[in-house]
């Protein structure tokens, strides 16, 4: 199998293994998992809950209903489950890094473009990133999610080929399996649209963390309309994640709807454009090709617009050949036209990128 990039959710109920407190076996496991991914090739984002259910046994606190509570648990929680996966993660000589995130952090261009770049850099260079919801300050995700659709968004920003969702169920049924002992497993979803007699079903919360079934099909639905292969599995299960990576039949699959390419496009396209450039023949000819652009090949900048907004390309003429989102605002674009991507540091005092739009972020548009 070829390298992928793959995003794995614990969820509380995961970190426990249904206890009040992160159950080290249960994480040694995973994280040998995790190893074993790595070493076939595999980039591995973490998105771990928990920090909640840790706190709490930290301070021998009983589940708080108001958000305050929750908040200075996850607080006092955070920094022990980290510390938790630091010496875990240690003893199989991986470096991990700390990624506290806001869904405003991927859902604002400007912010999701930051985020993007240290994630993939962490990655690049062999760190293994863990993510979780910056709870002490946001507040949404403590009352609906457990860190699902975050993990979703996450496997978006870093173009993820899977996003694993580890729950104690093993998958989705078609109905609760807590009610109904007859209630059947579901292994396959297909690319078309998801039933809603199965939105129905997936209903109800876990008894530590927020997030149940519903939140994980919500999850995996965004995933899969972002070209991203979707699975819903228990965390308990043997080798779960080195068996999924397998394509064995564990848990629930969920199939791509939309490929990646066009996920992208619609993401690009889906703002008003803040500002134009225009670009040199060359830079044309450069992106017709699918390369990206660089300040070089840059004439102009007009309009005002911030780091992650996106922005017209135009030709030397005034035709609109693609759309992009850029990695300067409009005053430092204006600084870098017709410069050398070696001079970018010394003309600004920083630099970002060595694109002014690198490829990834561009979608052409003429015919």
């Amino acid at each position: 199998m070829s390298a992928q990039c793959i995003v794995v959710k614990f969820g509380t109920s995961t970190v426990t293994a249904g206890g009040a407190k992160p159950d080290e076996a249960r994480l040694s496991a995973l994280c040998h998992q995790i190893a074993h991914l790595r070493a076939q090739g595999h980039q591995v984002v973490l998105v771990s809950s928990g920090a909640v259910a840790t706190g709490r046994s930290a301070l021998g606190a009983q589940p708080a209903r108001d958000m305050p509570m929750k908040q200075m648990h996850a607080a006092v929680g955070q920094p022990r489950l980290h510390a938790l996966y630091q010496r875990l993660f240690g003893v199989l000589e991986i470096q991990v890094a700390q990624v506290l995130l806001t869904r405003s952090d991927v859902e604002n261009r400007r912010r999701y473009l930051n985020a993007r770049e240290a994630l993939t850099t962490m990655l690049l260079h062999g760190v293994l990133p863990i993510v979780n919801e910056n709870d002490t300050v946001a507040t949404e995700e403590i009352r609906l999610g457990d860190n699902d659709m975050l993990s979703a968004l996450v496997a978006g920003l870093v173009d993820a080929d899977r996003l694993i969702l580890l729950t104690d169920q093993a998958g989705l049924y078609d109905s609760d399996p807590r009610v109904n002992p007859q209630a059947r497993l579901i292994p396959r979803i297909a690319a078309g649209e998801l039933p809603d007699a199965l939105r129905v079903a997936a209903g109800g919360s876990g008894r530590l963390g927020t997030g149940g079934m519903a939140t994980k099909l919500a999850a995996a639905e965004l995933a899969r309309r972002s070209g991203c292969i979707a699975h819903i599995a228990a965390g308990g299960e043997p080798d779960v994640l080195v068996r999924l990576l397998r394509n064995e039949a564990l848990g629930t699959r969920f199939e791509v709807v939309d490929e990646r390419v066009q996920a992208r496009k619609r993401y690009i396209l889906s703002g008003p454009a803040c500002g134009e450039l225009r670009i040199d023949p060359g830079a044309v000819r450069a992106l017709i090709r699918g390369g990206s652009l660089l300040p070089i090949g840059m004439i102009s900048s007009h309009g005002r617009f911030d780091r992650g907004d996106a922005v017209r390309v135009l030709d030397e003429e005034g035709a609109e050949l693609a759309r992009g989102i850029a990695a300067y605002n409009s005053e430092d674009m204006q600084r870098l036209c017709l410069r050398r991507s070696e001079e970018i540091e010394r003309i600004l005092g920083y630099r970002y990128a060595d694109e002014v739009i690198h490829r990834s972020d561009l979608v052409l548009t003429a015919s």
